[in-house]
C-alpha cells in the first residue's frame, strides 16, 4: 500500500491505495483522457458521506473493472 498526495479544489489531501488499484486508476484516467487529479476530484465530490476517499477510489476501480469486463462478454 502506498500513500498518494493530490490537490482537490485547491487543498492538498492524501489517500492510500494498493499498487494494483493505483495502476488501474491511472489507466482508467488515461483511457478517458483525464488527469488522475480530475478523476479523483470527481470521485471525492460524488462519494457518499461517511465513505473515506481511499475506499471510494477502490469502489470506483472495482466498478469500472466489472463494467468493462461485462461489456466484453
Amino acid at each position: 500500500m502506498r500513500k498518494h498526495s493530490i490537490s482537490i479544489n485547491g487543498h492538498s489531501t492524501s489517500f492510500s491505495l494498493e499498487d494494483p488499484f493505483w495502476n488501474l486508476l491511472k489507466g482508467f484516467a488515461a483511457k478517458d483522457q483525464h488527469s488522475v487529479a480530475r478523476v479523483v476530484t470527481r470521485i471525492d465530490r460524488e462519494r457518499p458521506e461517511g465513505t473515506n476517499l481511499s475506499s471510494a477510489l477502490r469502489l470506483y476501480v472495482l466498478d469500472r473493472v466489472l463494467k468493462e469486463g461485462a461489456a466484453q462478454d
